[in-house]
C-alpha cells in the first residue's frame, strides 16, 4: 500500500513541477516595448509578416498574435500583390491540361505497372494474411473473447463478444442503456450463470471509489489531500 501511495504521490509532484515550469516560461516571455508596437502598427499592413518578425527578433506566431490583439490587418494592396503569396489563379497556368487535350492514358484500364509491380499487386478476391473465416475466435485488446459472425471487412460489425452472443441466444438483444458484466470478474469464464445484465448507471456506481477495500480508499483519499497541498504551495509561491 505504501508503495502504491508513493508512486501516486510522485506522479502528482511531477505534474506540479511541469505546471510550475510552464508558468515560469510564460513569465519569462519578452514584453512588447512601445517602440516595437509602434513599428508593428506602421509596417504590418504593407510588409510581409516574416520580415517584420525577423527585424523585431520575434517569431511569426508572436507577431500575428500581437497584430490580432491590436486589431491590425493587411491592406488590400498588399493582399493583391505578390508579397502576400496568395493564389490568384495564374500560378502554374503553363503546366495545366488545356481544354480538349487527350490524356495519355485514355482507354487504358487502371494504372500501368512499372517494373515488377504487377507481381506484388493485390488481385480481385485477395485476402490479407491475417484474415480469418466466419466462426473464428480472437481475444480483443480489452481481454474479451470475440467470435467472427460476418465477413464485411468492418471489424466492429464482423467481431462480436462471445458472452454477448451467448446472452442473446437465450434472452435476446441487450436492452438499450444496459450492459453485461461478469459476476466473478473473469472475462474468460463465459457461462450463462456468470453473466449479469445491469444498467450503465449501475456500472458507473460500481466503478466509484466505494468499490475498493477500506485501505485502498484511504490511500486514494491521502493522494487527494497531497494534491491539494501541492496546489496550495504553488499558489503561495505565485503570490
Amino acid at each position: 500500500m505504501a508503495a502504491v501511495l508513493s508512486q501516486l504521490a510522485q506522479e502528482a509532484l511531477d505534474r506540479a513541477h511541469r505546471r510550475m515550469r510552464h508558468r515560469q516560461a510564460c513569465r519569462n516571455r519578452k514584453a512588447w516595448s512601445d517602440d516595437e508596437v509602434e513599428q508593428l502598427r506602421r509596417r504590418y499592413a504593407d510588409e510581409p509578416t516574416e520580415v517584420i518578425a525577423a527585424d523585431l527578433g520575434r517569431s511569426v506566431r508572436m507577431v500575428y498574435g500581437k497584430a490580432k490583439q491590436l486589431s491590425l490587418s493587411k491592406s488590400a494592396a498588399f493582399l493583391e500583390g505578390p508579397l502576400s503569396r496568395r493564389l490568384d489563379g495564374s500560378q502554374g497556368v503553363q503546366y495545366r491540361f488545356a481544354k480538349g487535350i487527350t490524356p495519355w492514358n485514355k482507354g487504358r484500364k487502371g494504372s500501368p505497372s512499372t517494373g515488377r509491380m504487377a507481381e506484388t499487386q493485390f488481385r480481385p478476391g485477395n485476402k490479407p494474411g491475417n484474415w480469418l473465416p466466419i466462426g473464428s475466435h480472437r481475444v480483443s485488446k480489452d481481454g474479451y473473447l470475440q467470435r467472427k459472425v460476418t465477413d464485411t471487412g468492418y471489424p466492429p460489425r464482423d467481431w462480436i463478444a462471445a458472452h454477448t452472443l451467448l446472452w442473446e441466444e437465450h434472452y435476446g438483444p441487450v436492452p438499450e442503456g444496459h450492459c453485461l458484466c461478469f459476476r466473478d470478474g473473469n472475462k474468460q469464464n463465459i457461462v450463462l450463470d456468470n453473466l449479469e445484465l445491469i444498467t450503465r448507471a449501475e456500472r458507473m456506481r460500481r466503478n466509484t471509489i466505494h468499490r475498493y477495500p477500506p485501505e485502498l480508499k484511504d490511500a486514494i483519499r491521502a493522494v487527494g489531500r497531497l494534491k491539494r497541498t501541492i496546489r496550495e504551495i504553488e499558489h503561495e509561491k505565485q503570490s
